[in-house]
């Protein structure tokens, strides 16, 4: 029951911000009770998934998988440092990363430091456990509702930049299936965001980039411990919500010979945040600070107390490559999710890409995807 109490508490903060939330997406349409009634059962399935993964958390096959993850979040650092030419430059650590908030679960969830930046040149000592750890028990909630710049069809890659200036991100995420405790493949996820000044790819929406264009969106298949990595950059603000990456994940997807795919059912939908200091670091550089919308705080934003509920951290863990941000970040977090889910009722693409360019969905609606012909043709 107590629980429950919490959940309903955080549904109710949520609602106060919701208007704003529909204001900063023009043309949705939200049954905004079966939304909310939504909300709390995604939060209690949540819980229950959190229980059934932290259960195996002590078996050797899920200690052997932190090992690897802990080495191949060090090589992966050590390679992005190379590449960079920072190989003998320090990794800044940024201290002042805890601020008090006030929605509830966020303010647990901030009170824990994301930054695992050390202040250390990077070599084959570092610890890897201590530094490359990870919380998996983190669940992903389902938001119930993708925002309308879900484009359908994008490609298999792992480098979205296409030249979008900003902060450099490499973002990678392990995926646990929560029922058998093992990486959650084969599984096919997408990830979107905004740019740096705010405008999203793939839509014809006044403001942003076009149907034919593709940046900052791509889809990649997990490995065999449910890992994908993508090269994108830290996502800029727009009007009404706090900064936020996007991630869908299809169960039963075919990956086609033309670099995309086809089929399968989605299994999850949820967005990232990112930690007050972090944003405001970020934001007080450039192209960000060109940009002229007013920025939303994590706690004024319409999904945020949702999408920090008991079983959910939505932070990603992150070390600074180098002393500055323009050296990049890498992120890391780890997600369990549970693949039979159906929550494709709640992924209604805005958009289609296809061989031909972009196009517009005729039909969608926030509550019922329509599937476009096949893409890429």
């Amino acid at each position: 029951m107590a629980l429950q109490s919490n959940l309903l508490m955080i549904v109710t903060l949520v609602i106060f911000f919701f208007l704003s939330f529909i204001a900063a997406h023009p043309g949705e349409h939200h049954d905004t009770i079966q939304v909310y009634k939504d909300m709390q059962k995604r939060g209690l399935e949540a819980l229950n998934q959190k229980k059934e993964l932290e259960s195996c958390s002590g078996s050797e096959e899920a200690k052997a998988r932190a090992v690897r993850a802990g080495e191949r979040r060090a090589a992966t650092v050590a390679r992005l440092r190379k590449e960079r030419g920072l190989e003998d430059v320090p990794m800044l650590h940024r201290r002042n990363m805890l601020h008090e908030r006030t929605l509830a679960q966020f303010k647990s969830f901030e009170q824990i430091s994301h930054d695992r930046t050390q202040t250390l040149k990077y070599n084959a000592s570092t610890p890897h456990s201590t530094l490359f750890a990870a919380n998996a028990s983190c669940i992903l909630t389902p938001d119930n509702a993708d925002g309308p710049y879900y484009v359908l069809g994008e490609h298999i890659r792992t480098d979205v930049r296409e030249g979008q200036p900003g902060v450099p991100m490499h973002l990678e995420m392990q995926f646990l299936d929560t029922t058998t405790c093992k990486g959650a493949q084969p599984l096919v996820v997408d990830i979107w965001s905004c740019n740096a000044t705010g405008a999203y790819s793939g839509v014809s929406a006044a403001g942003e980039g076009g149907l034919d264009t593709t940046f900052l969106r791509g889809v990649q298949q997990t490995d065999v411990d449910g890992v994908v990595n993508f090269d994108t950059i830290f996502p800029g603000h727009y009007q009404g919500r706090a900064t936020h990456e996007h991630i869908i994940t299809h169960s039963g997807a075919t990956i086609l010979p033309n670099g995309t795919f086809q089929g399968g059912h989605v299994s999850h939908l949820s967005q990232l945040f990112f930690a007050p200091a972090l944003l405001n670091a970020v934001e007080a550089t450039a192209p960000y600070n060109t940009n002229k919308i007013p920025k939303t705080t994590n706690d004024a934003d319409g999904f945020t107390g949702y999408a920090a509920n008991a079983a959910y951290d939505p932070f990603p863990n992150y070390v600074m490559l180098g002393s500055k941000l323009s050296d990049g970040l890498f992120m890391w977090i780890e997600l369990g999710i549970k693949p039979s889910n159906d929550v494709t009722s709640y992924a209604s693409n805005a958009a289609f890409l296809q061989a031909d360019g972009g196009h517009n969905n005729p039909n969608f609606n926030q509550y019922n995807v329509i599937t476009p012909p096949s893409t890429h043709g």
